[in-house]
């Protein structure tokens, strides 16, 4: 075995390409799966093959073979197991967004941002601060690359500016429009009580309603933005990527707005 350690191992141009392609797309891997729960999944996942490569190479045929089982069930588990992360990556990927010769990368492409540039942050986050202080529930979602025509065709189609009294109007508690989702694409109301997927996240906290189940869920099948007033406590919640984030101040919300679509 040390004999064989000690030979020398051919080092060609070929394998070095190899790594360096293999190093790039573990990295994106890590882009795609960071601040989401499958991460530590996937590093458990590599840990288990690494193990199964030194069991193999040390000829232990028994480990060998109850890990390579474990390793060929596991592959159809990480696909059940990532299955909103794999849709977002598909969706980001066939985006009519993603095009060359624009600012912003992706993978070996470049992201179009000319549609989401000068986006009217301060009127969602005006309206949002006035229907956290009535304790108003609302619910906001904001495109980005991804197309979300099926979710808007299942509301009432409106077409208008964003104006932070039109957004207060809509989701009034008497408002025919305050249930459901309102949709802003293209720096447009697009829609407004429109239908959600809902997340089957089981580690979502048992206090949060339809109405944060409802954010967390489209945000963990698109890239969009899930904006929440809370209507029991009127405290404003972010989700992306099917993370939430809770108790954000009107100022921390324009933060993360300009940043998400104005920088």
């Amino acid at each position: 075995m040390i004999e064989l350690l000690a030979q020398p191992f051919p080092l060609r141009i070929i394998d070095l390409l190899d790594i360096f392609l293999s190093c790039i797309l573990i990295y994106f891997i890590y882009k795609l799966l960071k601040g989401t729960n499958a991460l530590s999944i996937v590093i458990t996942f590599l840990i288990i093959y690494l193990i199964w490569i030194i069991v193999s190479f040390l000829q232990m045929r028994i480990l060998t073979e109850v890990i390579g089982q474990f390793i060929s069930v596991g592959a159809i588990g990480i696909i059940i197991i990532f299955q909103p992360e794999i849709r977002r990556f598909f969706a980001m990927l066939g985006s009519k967004s993603i095009e060359r010769g624009k600012k912003n990368k992706f993978f070996f492409w470049r992201i179009n941002k000319n549609e989401i540039d000068n986006f009217n942050t301060t009127a969602i986050v005006q309206a949002y601060q006035h229907l956290s202080q009535s304790k108003t529930g609302a619910l906001i979602v904001i495109s980005k690359y991804n197309d979300l025509d099926t979710i808007i065709q299942s509301g009432e189609l409106l077409n208008c500016q964003i104006n932070s009294q039109l957004i207060e109007t809509i989701f009034f508690k008497n408002s025919p429009l305050h249930d459901g989702a309102m949709i802003i694409k293209d720096n447009t109301i697009k829609a407004a009580r429109c239908i959600l997927p809902v997340s089957s996240n089981y580690n979502i906290p048992a206090n949060l309603g339809l109405r944060h189940r409802s954010a967390i869920g489209i945000t963990e099948q698109t890239d969009a933005i899930a904006i929440i007033v809370s209507e029991q406590t009127g405290h404003i919640s972010i989700s992306k990527s099917g993370n939430l984030q809770e108790g954000v101040t009107p100022s921390r919300l324009q933060e993360f707005l300009d940043q998400e679509f104005n920088s």
